[in-house]
């Protein structure tokens, strides 16, 4: 006798369950990672490019990353995700998203929402004083980005970097440089 077929779950349904999960993981507020002080909005706002990250499966193959934040009348904060999928050469894609402030007094600990419904913590955990890098953290430091204005940083800054996020509890051995376009007249 023949046995009756069960169709495959769709693939979408895999990765649905599984962006549920990663949902679950971000959204859990981490006490134990430090933010800065305080962070003046206005100046924060603007282009960041990608120096470095722990990578993670939604920004593998990706090169020239950066993130753009704006603020919007509502107070809450639109961001674009830019990036070249595999190459410098390539096309330029964009996520774009919304975050908020969710720590009013220092407003360094956002939420960050690429995706509907899913949400991710981003805390500022380290801030150069002239507003020309940063350290960015979530999920308990296992997610982490070094971002500046400028497409590269000084070695002796990057080092002086890697010391403070290693003052924080965190490894910055699992960081991995993001290769940066070198700006021409049509790519600022």
């Amino acid at each position: 006798m023949k046995q009756p077929m069960h169709p495959r779950p769709p693939l979408a349904l895999f990765l649905l369950a599984g962006l549920i999960g990663l949902a679950g993981c971000t959204n859990m507020p981490n006490p134990s990672l430090h933010t800065v002080s305080r962070v003046d909005l206005p100046r924060y706002m603007g282009r960041w490019y990608v120096i470095s990250n722990i990578p993670n499966f939604l920004e593998n193959g990706k090169v020239a990353t950066f993130d753009q934040y704006a603020p919007r009348p509502d107070g809450r904060i639109d961001v674009i995700y830019g990036f070249h999928k595999g190459a410098l050469d390539a096309p330029e894609q964009q996520w774009k998203g919304v975050a908020w402030v969710t720590d009013a007094a220092s407003q360094a600990r956002w939420k960050v929402r690429l995706l509907w419904p899913f949400t991710s913590d981003y805390l500022l955990l380290e801030l150069d004083p002239d507003y020309q890098w940063a350290v960015v953290g979530s999920n308990g430091g296992s997610l982490l980005w070094v971002l500046a204005r400028q497409r590269s940083l000084p070695d002796a800054v990057y080092r002086d970097i890697q010391d403070r996020i290693a003052k924080q509890g965190l490894d910055p051995a699992k960081l991995v440089k993001v290769p940066q376009a070198t700006p021409t007249a049509t790519n600022p």
